[in-house]
């Protein structure tokens, strides 16, 4: 874990958001930086097409439903401290705009309630088992990567219903959302994934980190990082 300022990084909204989003959203620094998501995905979904199919034919031949998951996320909230404490137009508070998130399917077709899955969880298939140990049902992700709704580097997006308990219930939660979430982040090759509220905790300290930082050359070297994460199954399960 790279060493810095935790307080200052669940410091208060005031002391963050408003600066902060002011240099996140310039468009100098957003140009680069989406430039570097349409390469990225892009050339991700040529080079992993072949196997991308591979896939899709396997989930459709051992597994009732449909070869796509499809989710309702949280996703970037561009408002600022002021309006996003009180906006007459919404009459929901998402606590960022919402998007569909697409990945292949790993469990029944009818999982059942918002939850976490968790370890031989009997909801995933044969399949979604050796898909989710290496992280490949994230792939389909690369299209709302080009879509605008994530970025490759950035906090993992999360349920609507899942979010509002978590943004009550552990400190600075919302301030994730003001950078595009990501499928994959300096949180996710850092800790497994989440299984209990203090996991979230320590997610959201390494996620804090990476929006006081972030730059091109930052979401490189995460993406860097994730390669040894992904072959060597590290907290995936």
């Amino acid at each position: 874990m790279t060493t810095l300022d935790i307080d200052h990084a669940i410091a208060p909204r005031s002391r963050l958001r408003a600066p902060l989003a002011r240099l996140l959203h310039h468009p100098y620094t957003e140009g680069r930086r989406r430039t570097l998501n349409l390469v990225v995905a892009a050339g991700g979904l040529v080079i992993a097409a072949p196997l991308m199919l591979a896939i899709a034919v396997l989930v459709k031949l051992t597994s009732r439903g449909p070869v796509f998951f499809t989710q309702t996320r949280v996703g970037l909230d561009r408002r600022t401290p002021e309006t996003s404490a009180g906006n007459g137009k919404r009459h929901n508070d998402f606590g960022g705009k919402p998007f569909t998130i697409y990945k292949f399917r790993t469990m029944a077709d009818n999982p059942g309630a918002e939850m976490w899955a968790r370890p031989d969880d009997p909801r995933v298939t044969p399949v979604g088992r050796v898909l989710r140990k290496y992280r490949l049902d994230e792939l389909p992700q690369l299209l709302n990567v080009l879509r605008g709704d994530m970025n490759v580097v950035g906090p993992r997006p999360e349920q609507p219903a899942i979010f509002a308990s978590l943004r009550e219930r552990v400190e600075g939660y919302g301030r994730r959302q003001c950078v595009r979430p990501g499928i994959t982040g300096w949180a996710q090759v850092n800790q497994s994934y989440d299984r209990c509220l203090d996991d979230v905790r320590r997610k959201v300290r390494y996620d804090l980190e990476y929006v006081g930082r972030q730059s091109v050359s930052e979401d490189l070297k995460i993406m860097l990082r994730t390669l040894p994460v992904i072959l060597l199954r590290r907290g995936a399960w």
